[in-house]
C-alpha cells in the first residue's frame, strides 16, 4: 500500500515544567506531548488520524523549555482543512493557522505554548537532525537576589558557592568522551557526547547561570554535571575530580544530582538546509545501530 505524500510542520514550543511528568506521553500523566496531541487530535477530529509529535530532547519530569523543537506531518486533507479555517488563508499562512489554533484550545493561561510553526524543509528531522543542544542552569545561592516570581525556574540553594572553582572545573571538561560517570544508564543507549560548552556566571541579581551545549545529552547528564560543580563550588569536590570521575566513566556518590527545576533547553541548533538530511541520516544511524 502507498501512503499518501504528507507535509512537514516544524513547531517551536515553550513551557514550563512543574506541573508536567516530562515531554513523552504516557498514561494517566500530564506530559507536554500528551497536551499538544490532545489539543491535534480537537483541530483534525473531522480529517483522519491525528498527527505524532516528534520531539528535540524529551525532557524529565519538572524541567523547562524556551526553545523545544517539535515536528509532525500533515496530510492534503489536514492542511485544506486549516487553510479554509474562517476566514479562510493562503496555504503559506496554514502553520500558523495551526499555531493560533493549538494555543488557542491552550488557553491564555497555559504552561505550554507554540512559539512559532512553519513549513519544515526538505531533509529536516526535529530529533535526528540537529548538531547542538543548549540548557541553562539556575541557582540562587547565599550571595544571590532571591526573587519569589522565578522560584519555579531557579534552584535555591543555601551556601554560598565559589563560580571561579566551579569555572576551573568545568572549562576542562569538554571533547568528546564517554559520560558514563554523569549519566543514568539506560539499555542499549550510548553515553558518548560531545560536550561543547560548559561555563558559569552571574547575572545582575547575583544568579549563578550555568550554560551547557552538546551534540546531545544522555539521562541526567546535565543535572549530574551541574550537581557536580556545585560540589566543587562549595568545597566538598576537588576541581579536578570532575575530569577524573568522567575518565573513570563509572557512576559515583560523590555529589547530588540537582532538581529538575532550575533547568531549561533553550535552543536547538540545526545545520543549513542542504545538510539536513544528511545529518539526520548519520544521526539515526549512531543512534539506531546496536551498542557493543
Amino acid at each position: 500500500m502507498i501512503e499518501a505524500p504528507t507535509t512537514r510542520v516544524r513547531l517551536d514550543i515553550a513551557y514550563d515544567g512543574t506541573d508536567f511528568s516530562g515531554w513523552a506521553k504516557q498514561p494517566g500523566l500530564r506530559t507536554v506531548q500528551g497536551e499538544l496531541e490532545q489539543a491535534l487530535a480537537t483541530v483534525f477530529r473531522r480529517s483522519g488520524a491525528t498527527p505524532a509529535l516528534v520531539v528535540a530532547g524529551r525532557t524529565d519530569a519538572g524541567v523547562h523549555a524556551t526553545g523545544q523543537v517539535a515536528h509532525l506531518d500533515l496530510t492534503h486533507t489536514q492542511l485544506q482543512q486549516l487553510a479554509g479555517h474562517r476566514p479562510p488563508r493562503p496555504l503559506d499562512q496554514v502553520p500558523d493557522v495551526l499555531r493560533d489554533r493549538l494555543n488557542g484550545i491552550a488557553g491564555l493561561r497555559s504552561d505550554v505554548v507554540v512559539r512559532s510553526a512553519s513549513f519544515a524543509p526538505a531533509g529536516f528531522d526535529a530529533r535526528f537532525s540537529p548538531v547542538w543542544r543548549r540548557y541553562e542552569y539556575r541557582i540562587a545561592d547565599a550571595l544571590a537576589q532571591r526573587n519569589p516570581l522565578l522560584r519555579r525556574h531557579t534552584l535555591w540553594y543555601p551556601a554560598a558557592l565559589d563560580v571561579e572553582a566551579m569555572n576551573a572545573a568545568t572549562g576542562v571538561l569538554t571533547g568528546l568522551h564517554d559520560w558514563a560517570a554523569y549519566c543514568r544508564p539506560r539499555e542499549h543507549a550510548t553515553s558518548i557526547r560531545e560536550l561543547q560548552r560548559f561555563d558559569w556566571q552571574r547575572d545582575a541579581g547575583g544568579v549563578l547561570v550555568a550554560r551547557l551545549q552538546a551534540d546531545a545529552f544522555c539521562h541526567s547528564m546535565v543535572r549530574a554535571l551541574v550537581g557536580a560543580a556545585v560540589a566543587v563550588g562549595e568545597g566538598r569536590l576537588p576541581g579536578e575530580r570532575m575530569r577524573s570521575l568522567r575518565d573513570e566513566a563509572v557512576r559515583v556518590n560523590e555529589f547530588k544530582v540537582m532538581p529538575a527545576l532550575g533547568l531549561t533547553l533553550t535552543e536547538i541548533g540545526y545545520p543549513a538546509e542542504n545538510e539536513l538530511g544528511a545529518r539526520a541520516e548519520q544521526t539515526r544511524a549512531i543512534r539506531e545501530s546496536p551498542v557493543q
